[in-house]
């Protein structure tokens, strides 16, 4: 069987129509709330974060599987009032992806910007963003990236597959090692399975180290140079969870997410990463390499 969007978006309706609760019918919707969220999966794929003209390329290109879209609005606020059940999806995709069931897991994190200069922030933020998420998003420095940004870091715990395990979205000021604690507390996991977390070199601390191993879980992470010692090498493991943001970024438009709102950040994001999911469990019943979505994208 040939993947693609149209392979892709079935599955997902299919799996979003029983997993949703059953609604009273409306006559004045034109549609449900299954299609509605399957919606999201392509507008990720297809990279298109404006709803305008998402819906006007959905009816070019996806109006043989929906006959009927919803106005621009009325998607927009659906989606909002859907947003836990999106991110409810995430994991019900993952549960579908073998690396759902393994005990070695990625941690780092990655800035989710609304705005990059201290001048921009100061000009215009609390203007173009909307107050809710002005007010919000606090001022950070990426490291890799070696620049300053107004928003906020997307943490994510991964399998080595992509599959996602959790997220967590903060100020870019949270210390991240609490936030990795955070995330293994909430990670499901087979009873009594020990949590091997690769993370980089930010994640040294005999506190968080020692909450780990309480959690039946270990953090492994290269060598400081103030520490004697060569330490393990991680470097090929370490540059998966990078592909794994790149494919986020590039394929999903992580950064380009065109939310104005703290609600609508969150739900935006929710969808990218629950399309990820989505795409890694049809490719491990296909046989395909987990992470290969360009097929989906159009």
């Amino acid at each position: 069987m040939d993947a693609d969007l149209d392979l892709l978006l079935i599955a997902v309706c299919c799996t979003v129509d029983d997993f949703l609760p059953e609604r009273a019918e409306n006559a004045r919707r034109r549609i449900s709330d299954a299609e509605v969220v399957t919606l999201c999966i392509p507008q990720a794929m297809m990279g298109i974060p404006s709803d305008a003209r998402f819906l006007r390329a959905a009816r070019r290109q996806l109006g043989h599987l929906f006959p009927r879209l919803p106005e621009r609005t009325a998607f927009d606020k659906r989606r909002l009032r859907l947003s836990g059940s999106i991110e409810a999806l995430i994991a019900e995709f993952a549960q579908h992806c073998p690396g759902f069931y393994d005990d070695l897991l990625l941690v780092d994190s990655t800035p989710v910007e609304c705005a990059r200069s201290r001048e921009t922030v100061k000009r215009g933020g609390h203007c173009s963003l909307g107050d809710a998420l002005a007010n919000t998003a606090d001022y950070g420095y990426c490291a890799s990236h070696s620049r300053h940004f107004w928003g906020f870091r997307l943490h994510a715990l991964l399998a080595l597959d992509g599959t996602p395990r959790a997220l967590v979205l903060t100020s870019p000021k949270i210390d991240e090692k609490l936030v990795c604690v955070q995330m293994i507390a909430r990670c499901e996991r087979q009873p009594g399975q020990m949590l091997i977390v690769i993370g980089d070199k930010n994640f040294r601390g005999k506190d968080s180290e020692a909450e780990l191993a309480n959690l039946d879980a270990r953090i492994m992470r290269p060598r400081r140079k103030d520490e004697p010692g060569r330490g393990p090498h991680l470097a090929p493991i370490r540059q998966r969870i990078e592909s794994i943001f790149w494919t986020c970024k590039d394929i999903l438009t992580l950064e380009r997410h065109g939310a104005r709102t703290l609600h609508s950040l969150r739900v935006r994001l929710a969808s990218r990463f629950a399309a990820l999911a989505a795409g890694i469990a049809l490719n491990h019943h296909l046989g395909r390499p987990s992470r290969s979505l360009a097929r989906y994208t159009a």
